[in-house]
Order: structure tokens, then C-alpha cells, then sequence
């Protein structure tokens, strides 16, 4: 397959960033060319998410683009709306092959047989039952900018009512220990200064194994040697135990950054949401991780407009974010998927309520991450690492998660640099090198 070019195209989370930087991998161990999915290719690749409604449309615009870029062109299908309703993305004109979430790696397999057999009549549809498909082995060597992604769990079984993923990804499934913590030393030891360990449901780590929990693997992973930070995925703030926080307090390579899936403020809506915890338990969590870990940031997903939320739930989503002060929130207006319970319930909010409580859950948010802004000028000298550079402007990040600016003639990227914080421009902290 030499001079074969390939364009991959990948919508939706961080563990599917993972597994498409997984199958560039394999297709260039098999002679393949990896370009830009806007170019003309001899295969695309397609790896769909299905969150949210829109989150389909996207994937089937993509689809429907490359087809028509190079009609000739092999087109395989991945991801979680090709494990959910392959027959749906088998109907789209051009497809010629479908597999699910956790035989991704099989495309690399489809692309060869079509390029040597030409494109069939019909899409080929290779698509596990989840319950009985184990992790998919895959490991990933290299890394764009200075942070790699790492997979290290599949699947969920919290069951939220408002959630289509369960049914796109399956049970909790975990990677080996020691196959993460190898698969991390290759990164750290080529160079990477940041690694993300992710998951479908982070905090699900190990649940399937025996002798082992994300704890455990974040201990594990902190005996590497090297000058590295290690974040975590999305977590549920149920996970924020006494025991968990205490450990991961005494961690020198964790970042003190914590991303929690709260999705609500009101307990009523959490309830209905079939969360793992109230209201109180989550604010507890927080002043757990705040009063064990001084300097720890915190960011959080919040779903606004779940049906039967009022406008006193509302408000309690308002206060709760506030009381948190969390340094940046992802809001998300309530998406109905077909099949879910929530997507039957009364009471479904209006698209203009949603947007419009959207817009005030955003705007608090650009209130409170001001706050946290001008909170960190109190402790001005930071380490941040620098990520990119452009129009004489370094960007990079802090530990604890602070987006920080410093003006430079050189690109600093890659380089972990002692710094002071002197001042918020544009909404962005800006910083001078410390001498």
C-alpha cells in the first residue's frame, strides 16, 4: 500500500482523538501516506460520535463530503454512531465499510482488501456485540505539540438517563495496568511533557480487574522518572472520596486540575438525570479537593434545559456554579436522544429557554473564570508549560490548568518555563519569564 494516502477525520471526545492517533499509527506501519482529510485521498476514515444530534449530523456531513471529494476514494466508518445504527451509515452513498467502538483497528485491514479488490456494492458492516467484546489493544507512540492523549478505559454503566454513549460503548472495560503505565514511559521517555489519561468514564478505571483502581494506576504512573504532568479525563465527582483525594494530594506528577462532570446544580434534576450524587455530595467534593490540594482548579460540563428543569432548578445550577468557582465550564444544552428515558419524559424545555439559560450559565462563567484569574495574580511566579506560538505570542498552561500568555521573539513550545504573572489582557493572563 505504498503512496496510499489516507485522511482521517475525528469528531467528538478524547478517547476518540486516542484511537484515530492509534489508527494513523497502523495505517503508516502498513505502507499508508496519513494527509489531510481535505485533500484528495485514496481512503478516509470517518470516526463518529453521537452525543448529541448534531454530533450525527456532523458525521454524516463528513461522510457525504469525502464520498463526493473522491468518489473513488475507499470510505470507512468508525466510532459510536457506527456501533449504534450501522444501518443507518450503511444507507449513505459511498460507504464500503462499518465497523463498531472496539474494533477500530480492523479498518486498516477493510482499507487494504478495498484498495486491492476495489469498492463493493454494498457497505460491509463488521460491528461487535459490546458485552462480549474485550479492550481493544492499541497504543499510540507519538504526540502533536506536548500533550498526548492515553486511553485507558472503555465503556460505561452509569446509566444516565439523558446519555446515548452506554449503548455506543458498552460495559466498563480497562487497559492492563502495566500496559498503561508502559505505553506513558514511551511518551515521556520521547519527549512528551503532558499526558491526559482518559476514558469513556475515567473514574471507572479497574472496575473489570482485579488489585487495581485509578488510584492505584495514578501512583503507578507517578513512579516514572521524568519531568512530566499527568491529567485526568472527565471524572465524576462521586469518585472525590476521602481516601482518592488524600492519595492524589501526596502525587508529584498529577496537575492539580480536576475536570468534573457535574451536568447540574439542582438535585431534583439530578435525581431525574440518575446521577451518582446530589447536590451536597458534590459541593462536599469540591471542598475536599480545594482544602487537600491548595491550589487545585477545577473545570466542569454542565447540561442546561433537561426536561421538567425549572426555573428554580435553574437558579440552583446558577448557585452551585458560583459556590464551585469553577475556572471554566463546558454548557451544553440538553440534546433529546432517541432511546434514552429522558427522551420520553414531560415536560421537555423549550429550545429558546435552552439557549437562553445557556447563555446566562456562559456568561457566569466568563464572570468566575475572571475571578480566578485575578485570584492567581496573588501568587504571581508559575511554571507553565508553552503549547504554541503565533504573532510573537507564546500560549500555554500553568498546572492548575491557567491559560497564560508571554510575549517572545522565539516559539517556546515544549519548554516547562518558570514565569511571573503580571496582568490580564483580552482575557487571558500574560506573564514575563522569571530571570
Amino acid at each position: 500500500m505504498e503512496n496510499a494516502r489516507v485522511g482521517l477525520i475525528t469528531l467528538g471526545c478524547k478517547v476518540n482523538q486516542y484511537e484515530s492517533e492509534a489508527i494513523a499509527e497502523a495505517f503508516e506501519a502498513r505502507g499508508f501516506t496519513v494527509a489531510s482529510p481535505d485533500d484528495v485521498c485514496d481512503v478516509y476514515v470517518i470516526n463518529t460520535c453521537t452525543v448529541t444530534a448534531e454530533s450525527d449530523r456532523k458525521a454524516r456531513q463528513a461522510i457525504r463530503r469525502v464520498a463526493a471529494l473522491n468518489p473513488n476514494a475507499a470510505v470507512l466508518v468508525t466510532g459510536c454512531l457506527a456501533q449504534s445504527h450501522p444501518q443507518d451509515v450503511a444507507a449513505i452513498k459511498g460507504v464500503d465499510y462499518i465497523c463498531g467502538s472496539r474494533n477500530k483497528l480492523s479498518i486498516v485491514t477493510a482499507a487494504e482488501h478495498i484498495r486491492a479488490n476495489g469498492k463493493p456494492k454494498s457497505a460491509h458492516i463488521e460491528v461487535p456485540l459490546l458485552e462480549s467484546t474485550p479492550f481493544e489493544a492499541m497504543c499510540i507512540t507519538r504526540f502533536e505539540r506536548t500533550r498526548a492523549y492515553v486511553k485507558i478505559e472503555d465503556g460505561c454503566e452509569n446509566r444516565c438517563t439523558y446519555c446515548a454513549i452506554p449503548a455506543a460503548r458498552g460495559p466498563v472495560c480497562s487497559k492492563p495496568q502495566d500496559e498503561v503505565v508502559r505505553e506513558v514511559a514511551g511518551l515521556i521517555h520521547g519527549g512528551c511533557r503532558e499526558v491526559v489519561l482518559t476514558g469513556i468514564e475515567t473514574a471507572s478505571y479497574g472496575r473489570d480487574l482485579k488489585s487495581t483502581s485509578l488510584i492505584t494506576l495514578l501512583e503507578a504512573v507517578d513512579a516514572i522518572k521524568g519531568d512530566f504532568r499527568i491529567r485526568l479525563g472527565s471524572l465524576d465527582p462521586s469518585l472525590m472520596k476521602e481516601d482518592f483525594v488524600a492519595r492524589a494530594a501526596r502525587l508529584t506528577h498529577l496537575a492539580p486540575h480536576f475536570h468534573l462532570s457535574i451536568q447540574n446544580g439542582s438535585s431534583r434534576v439530578l435525581a431525574a438525570m440518575r446521577r451518582k450524587y446530589n447536590r451536597d455530595m458534590a459541593l462536599d467534593a469540591i471542598r475536599r479537593l480545594r482544602g487537600a490540594i491548595p491550589n487545585v482548579e477545577l473545570t466542569a460540563d454542565f447540561i442546561v434545559g433537561f426536561p421538567g428543569e425549572t426555573e428554580e432548578d435553574f437558579a440552583d445550577t446558577l448557585a452551585f456554579a458560583r459556590e464551585a468557582a469553577f475556572l471554566q465550564m463546558h454548557v451544553f444544552a440538553y440534546s433529546r436522544r432517541e432511546g434514552t428515558p429522558a427522551a420520553a419524559m414531560g415536560a421537555q424545555i423549550d429550545s429558546k429557554t435552552k439557549k437562553e439559560r445557556s447563555a446566562m450559565l456562559i456568561a457566569l462563567g466568563q464572570e468566575l473564570r475572571r475571578e480566578r484569574q485575578k485570584h492567581a495574580l496573588l501568587a504571581p511566579v508559575r511554571t507553565v508549560l508553552f503549547e504554541s506560538f503565533e504573532n510573537g505570542i507564546a500560549v500555554g498552561h500553568t498546572d492548575n490548568f491557567l491559560e497564560v500568555a508571554a510575549r517572545s521573539p522565539v516559539p517556546l513550545h515544549g519548554q516547562m518555563i518558570r514565569v511571573r504573572l503580571t496582568a490580564i489582557e483580552n482575557d487571558r493572563l500574560f506573564a514575563t519569564p522569571e530571570r
